[in-house]
């Protein structure tokens, strides 16, 4: 039965806040997340297995001062820029994924009103920052912890959100299932049609309201916190000064720099799919080395201490352990290097901002999509041989292949289950062949 979103539960942690005001490159931001990220993979096989709504993790978020962070960048040397979100999303990912995607969609919403508001809105550079009521300004000055998405929905069948005129703004009715953040968020951000037709309004709407209901995903088989959930909106008023912007119905009518949006948002989830590798990779190798000095050897029979050392000859001089570990590394070398190149590609088309041609962001997708099958694959690959790697080490679970390992598995499966490497693919090639630009998507 749908239920109107519960209040925040904030939990005291050993993390020492960062002031929101830091540039993200400053020192200390790299060492919150890094604490923070240490904190999550202390619990994170457990909070898997409990599967309740992330409100915990977003209370250590927001003590840790990340969703502030992370924003547009803008005034006063507010919020992130792009690869310094990367890293941050990354990072998170490798100790728990779930947060690592809640992170990722809160920071791309975060530009909503510069992707799809007005032209002196969308202009906005870190040297020409956003005006002071734009929803990057007010989620940093807030603290807010956004959700929602701005997407269309994925068949006609579907009617999605519809917008009544009201005498102040707009009136919100329909029902929508999004893959974050909207079981937890401060604001939602979402995409609806004024009399149900014609081009979306984006609109940022308050789910603390009486009107707001939410069904919280949390049965998924993998990343099962990152507050997914289906969102009911049954006559939500959203005031004029609400209206973030606006996303043509006609693909041809999307400026260039607005179909960043969608891309931005698959390569931050790319990172996730990286961190899920890495992340998994780095704990394996945590027990394979564990189980490397051998059986600790025996005290002699007069009770003195052994002068003798444990066997040098442990799993980690299996010659065929070596060549799976020196596999996935290389798998997980390579695809954070095609990631790196594309984030790269995408932090120069958000700072070319409107003057971005349709050439360069055709270019930017051929290299996001490149990130996402090379990363999806990768992904799988590594968390599936890992589940073998670490099978009969010691302190593994026997049905799970580790201490929490399956997590890695399923949260590969379920961030990569709506990819389609062969589109991904086509669409490389015939723009390498035929010059052709991929058709504009936005992801759910």
């Amino acid at each position: 039965m749908s239920t109107p979103r519960k209040s925040l539960r904030r939990t005291a942690i050993r993390i020492v806040p960062a002031p929101a005001d830091r540039p993200a490159d400053d020192e200390i931001w790299p060492r919150v997340t890094r604490e923070l990220a240490d904190d999550l993979a202390v619990d994170a096989p457990a909070r898997d297995r409990a599967g309740k709504a992330p409100f915990d993790e977003v209370a250590r978020l927001q003590e840790a001062g990340l969703p502030a962070l992370l924003t547009a960048p803008g005034a006063n040397r507010r919020g992130a820029d792009w690869r310094a979100a990367s890293a941050v999303v990354r990072e998170i990912s490798a100790a728990d994924s779930s947060v690592g995607e809640l992170l990722a969609h809160h920071y791309v919403l975060s530009w909503s009103s510069r992707f799809f508001g007005p032209a002196e809105d969308t202009a906005t550079t870190p040297t020409c920052p956003a005006p002071t009521g734009a929803l990057d300004a007010r989620t940093a000055e807030e603290h807010w912890l956004l959700g929602g998405g701005v997407e269309p929905p994925r068949t006609e069948k579907d009617p999605g959100l519809r917008l009544t005129p009201d005498a102040d703004g707009w009136i919100l009715d329909g029902r929508r299932t999004f893959a974050s953040g909207v079981a937890v968020a401060d604001r939602l951000v979402v995409g609806a049609r004024p009399g149900g037709t014609g081009d979306w309004l984006i609109v940022l709407v308050d789910p603390a309201h009486p009107g707001v209901f939410t069904d919280a995903g949390t049965d998924r088989v993998g990343q099962r916190l990152s507050g997914a959930g289906t969102v009911t909106f049954d006559h939500v008023p959203v005031p004029a000064a609400d209206v973030l912007g606006l996303l043509p119905h006609d693909d041809h009518a999307v400026t260039p720099f607005a179909g960043l949006a969608p891309l931005a948002l698959r390569l931050l989830l790319v990172q996730v799919g990286l961190g899920i590798a890495e992340g998994a990779l780095s704990e394996a190798r945590d027990i394979s080395r564990a189980g490397q000095a051998g059986p600790a050897p025996a005290h002699p029979a007069d009770g003195r201490p052994s002068t003798a050392v444990a066997d040098p000859l442990g799993a980690g001089d299996d010659p065929y352990l070596l060549l799976a570990y020196g596999e996935l590394a290389t798998t997980a070398h390579a695809a954070s290097a095609v990631v790196e190149r594309a984030t790269d590609a995408l932090a120069r088309g958000l700072l070319a901002g409107p003057t971005l041609s349709p050439e360069e962001r055709a270019d930017i997708a051929v290299l996001v999509s490149a990130a996402e099958t090379v990363t999806s694959r990768a992904a799988v690959r590594v968390t599936t041989r890992v589940l073998e790697l670490v099978d009969g080490a010691e302190g593994a679970d026997a049905q799970s292949g580790g201490p929490g390992f399956d997590r890695f598995w399923r949260n590969a499966r379920a961030l990569t289950a709506h990819t389609q490497p062969a589109h991904r693919l086509r669409d490389i090639g015939d723009h390498y062949l035929n010059g052709t630009h991929a058709r504009l998507t936005l992801p759910a």
